[in-house]
C-alpha cells in the first residue's frame, strides 16, 4: 500500500528537501507543500516507467567521482587563469568524439560531467554514429580532448554501465 503511494520514497524526500532549501524556509506550509510536491512529482516520474540503471562496478564509480572532482577543480583554475590573464585571443572550438558507450544512463552521466566542467559544454550526441560533439573554451589540441574523454571518462563509464 505504501509502495503505491510512494513508489520512489528517496526521490520524494529529495524533492521535498530541495523545495525547502530553495524556499529557505522550514515553515509548516513550506514543508507541507514540499511533501505534496515530492509525492506528486515522484508518482509522475513513475508513470514514465524509466528503465532501471544497473551500476555494475562501484569501485569504478568511486574512481570516476574522484577524477571528476580533480578535473573540475583543475578546469576552474584554468578558466580563472584565462579570464584573469586577459588574453584577447581564445581558441574556442568544437570537437567530435567517437564513443563506444551507448547506455543511456552512462551517456547522461557523461553529459553531466562535461557540462559541469568549466570551459566545456555538451552540444549534441548522434546516436546513429555514436559521436559526441562538445564545445571547448580554450581548444589547443583536438586529439587531447578526444583521448581525455575516452580514456578518463568513457572507459570508467563502460565499466560501470555496460
Amino acid at each position: 500500500m505504501i509502495a503505491r503511494i510512494l513508489p520512489y520514497p528517496l526521490l520524494s524526500t529529495v524533492l521535498a528537501v530541495m523545495w525547502m532549501v530553495l524556499n529557505q524556509s522550514m515553515a509548516p506550509g513550506t514543508i507541507l507543500l514540499g511533501a505534496v510536491l515530492g509525492v506528486v512529482l515522484a508518482r509522475a516520474y513513475g508513470v514514465l516507467q524509466p528503465p532501471k540503471a544497473r551500476a555494475r562496478n562501484p569501485w569504478a564509480a568511486l574512481r570516476l567521482f574522484a577524477r571528476v572532482v580533480v578535473d573540475i577543480t583543475r578546469s576552474n583554475l584554468a578558466v580563472a587563469r584565462l579570464i584573469l590573464a586577459g588574453r584577447r585571443e581564445i581558441n574556442s572550438g568544437f570537437v567530435s568524439i567517437p564513443l563506444v558507450l551507448t547506455d543511456r544512463h552512462g551517456l547522461a552521466v557523461l553529459a553531466c560531467i562535461i557540462t559541469s566542467t568549466p570551459g566545456t559544454v555538451w552540444v549534441s550526441y548522434d546516436a546513429r554514429g555514436s559521436v559526441l560533439l562538445i564545445h571547448v573554451l580554450d581548444l589547443v589540441n583536438e586529439d587531447t580532448w578526444i583521448e581525455t574523454i575516452q580514456r578518463r571518462y568513457e572507459s570508467l563509464l563502460l565499466e560501470i554501465f555496460e
